[in-house]
């Protein structure tokens, strides 16, 4: 039976190395916590989604969000908030509707998907879900490698969206155009 060891590093700069096929375990995920989102947090959340999505509002296939009234994750670092995810159960299923990350590569958005999935977990939901646009490819390659599968692709579902929701853009950042959600799902065993 093959052993395994933790190799406790110094917190001394975050992010975590590859050297050949082994992955060192980044010293900030010791550091961050996780906690859930207080009534003193509404201020912050509303301020990180206009500053995010351009709105405190996220519309879905048609369904408007409003996340600070969602339940909610934050991750701190050091008690300084470096991320918020917001999460909505319905019908034995946990959807994620945002995943912010304002420190990317020192574990926060895996942490805060390890707190939802846990919390999916204990109120007995089948499947973790989730959807992102088909420009986001940094975030399906993030998704991906947490354990989500594709499931779904809706062509051009962002349009009738924008409708309702102007602010969406109609090209991202890196110059992708903003059509299609696609839909990624995560089995739970219960």
């Amino acid at each position: 039976m093959p052993v395994f060891y933790l190799k406790i590093w110094p917190i001394r700069t975050c992010g975590s190395r590859t050297i050949g096929q082994k992955k060192r375990i980044d010293p900030c995920m010791s550091a961050i916590r996780i906690r859930e989102k207080s009534p003193q947090d509404r201020a912050w959340i509303n301020t990180l989604l206009l500053e995010s999505w351009g709105s405190d509002v996220i519309i879905l296939q048609g369904r408007l969000y409003h996340p600070a009234e969602l339940p909610a994750f934050i991750a701190e670092l050091n008690k300084e908030r470096i991320g918020l995810v917001t999460y909505s159960i319905e019908n034995f299923t946990c959807e994620i509707i945002t995943l912010n990350s304002l420190q990317p590569g020192v574990g926060a958005g895996t942490l805060l998907l390890d707190a939802v999935k846990q919390t999916a977990m204990k109120t007995d939901c089948a499947i973790l879900q989730l959807f992102t646009t088909n420009d986001n490819t940094e975030a399906l390659r993030f998704y991906q490698k947490y354990g989500f599968k594709l499931e779904k692709l809706l062509k051009n579902a962002v349009e009738s969206d924008r409708s309702i929701k102007p602010e969406i853009p109609l090209k991202s950042d890196n110059g992708i155009p903003i059509r299609d959600y696609l839909q990624l799902t995560m089995g739970l065993k219960l």
